[in-house]
Formats: structure tokens, C-alpha cells, sequence
């Protein structure tokens, strides 16, 4: 599943150990640009995304599963990312990821192409 919006908060890394070793888990919270716009928590585990290169105000695009499990009769449901990218395109004057990092000055022409199709969803 896919969703893009910006990033509105980091919250606290989170660490420990497990029975498969030690474990790590930055979740932020990403808003969604609608006419009713939503907020959704979305986590990652490990080093799979490195959230270095994204800050507070960058809009992004999040590709991620939802995954719930059961504990002692109740249910924990969770959005994991495993994959996150600058969200690109010309349209978006005020979009503030262009030029406020340095490694995403390369990035909006490979991203344009694609948003120019988002628009055109079948659904």
C-alpha cells in the first residue's frame, strides 16, 4: 500500500532486545493532504529507511504493510514503511523537499515523472 502527506513529528527512537536479537523502531506521524485530512502513525523497524534524510514539513511518499496481531485477547495493529521517498513534481511551489537537503537536489526530476501520473489513479 502507498500514501503520501507530510510529515508533521518524529517520535522517540525505540530500542531493545528480543528473543531474535536487539531490535529498533522510529515511528513518526504523517498527514495525509485530503480535503479531510488524517493523520496516521507509521513505524520502521531496523535500518531499512534511513530517516536521517527526512525532517519536519517534508512531504513524502510511504510505501508500507498493515500487520495485526493478537495479545492476551486483544488486538495491536501496526502500519510498518518499507520504503519512504521525497515526494517530487513541479506543481507544488510550496512543497518544502526540493533544495532543503542537499541529496534531495537530484532527487525531483527522477520522482516528476511519476507524480504527473498520480493524478490519473484508476481508483
Amino acid at each position: 500500500m502507498d500514501i503520501s502527506g507530510k510529515i508533521i513529528q518524529f517520535l522517540q527512537v525505540q530500542s531493545g532486545q528480543g528473543k531474535n536479537g536487539t531490535w529498533k523502531k522510529q515511528e513518526f506521524i504523517l498527514e495525509t493532504g485530503d480535503n479531510y485530512p488524517k493523520k496516521v502513525c507509521i513505524a520502521v523497524w531496523g535500518d531499512k529507511i534511513d530517516m536521517g534524510s527526512f525532517k519536519t514539513g517534508d512531504l513524502v511518499d510511504v510505501s508500507f504493510d498493515v500487520e495485526s496481531r493478537e495479545y492476551n485477547g486483544r488486538w495491536y495493529t501496526d502500519v510498518k514503511a518499507w520504503k519512504m521517498a521525497p515526494k517530487g513534481g513541479g506543481g507544488n511551489s510550496s512543497a518544502p523537499v526540493p533544495g532543503n537537503n542537499s541529496n534531495f537536489n537530484t532527487m525531483p526530476g527522477t520522482f516528476e515523472a511519476s507524480s504527473g501520473g498520480d493524478d490519473d489513479l484508476p481508483f
